[in-house]
């Protein structure tokens, strides 16, 4: 695993990488104050990733929303809103509830984010990290759904991912994605999570989704489900009007996470 400041530059380079379109070894370097040697070294572990490609000097991205990337990579990006999206969706779960949370960076920010003070609560996922990270909480009982393991994601799928959930009425189910699109609705990157997604939204009575606000106007391979058949989109202050404004119009209910400045 990479130091908790290898971690901090990745994260740093793949948001050059968002913003600019590409970067190059030399900037970086002078950038993030490390030599071009340990810049090169970043680099490689990321392709190694599948979170950008190498060129010559440098480094280009690769489609962040039509390939899946691990997620340990995803976890890092946008890691701020990520946290405040985590925690108001954190603020929804009440003492007795039923909930089913989903494998991903937000919607592992929302198990962290649980009061320690809920009581009789159930949790369901597909996600063995989350399963750990609830594993010690006094007021949560939690449920893994079985299925085939996913190492990338550390997520539970087909075949077999959907027999538990079958059998679970939940209460609120809170649900990551890809891609938020008027016309193509919620997207992911891969076809087994988004049917494993679509069979956690079917288990529960309210359906919320987390996404932070890169994620907005985009959309990933996978077919999840129209907005319409959503309750609430939790994304985070960083939306823009226009991202906004065209989701709303089609009627879908959005609340944002304010991201304190840093």
């Amino acid at each position: 695993m990479p130091s908790l400041d290898a971690t901090l530059r990745h994260r740093a380079i793949l948001e050059v990488l968002q913003s600019r379109g590409n970067v190059k070894v030399t900037d970086l370097s002078e950038e993030l104050g490390v030599s071009p040697v340990t810049v090169r070294a970043d680099l490689e572990y990321l392709e190694q990733q599948k979170a950008l490609r190498r060129t010559r000097g440098g480094a280009m991205p690769i489609a962040p929303r039509r390939f899946e990337l691990p997620i340990e990579v995803t976890a890092a990006r946008n890691q701020i809103e990520k946290r405040a999206i985590g925690r108001m969706a954190a603020g929804l779960v009440q003492n007795g509830d039923t909930i089913i949370v989903d494998v991903g960076g937000t919607t592992t920010e929302l198990a962290k984010a649980l009061s320690p003070e809920l009581r009789d609560v159930v949790v369901v996922t597909n996600a063995l990290n989350i399963a750990l990270e609830l594993e010690h909480h006094p007021g949560i009982t939690v449920v893994v759904t079985g299925g085939t393991l996913r190492p990338m994601q550390h997520s539970l799928v087909a075949p077999l991912g959907a027999v538990l959930l079958k059998q679970v009425n939940a209460d609120i189910s809170f649900v990551g994605c890809s891609g938020v699109d008027p016309v193509k609705g919620f997207t992911n990157a891969n076809l087994a999570e988004a049917e494993i997604k679509q069979a956690i939204m079917d288990a529960a009575t309210k359906k919320v989704v987390l996404a932070d606000h890169s994620k907005l106007l985009e959309i990933a391979t996978a077919r999840i489900c129209d907005l319409a058949d959503v309750d609430l989109l939790i994304s985070d202050s960083g939306a823009s009007d226009k991202q906004l404004t065209t989701l709303r119009q089609t009627g879908l209910s959005i609340e944002l996470a304010d991201v304190p400045d840093i």
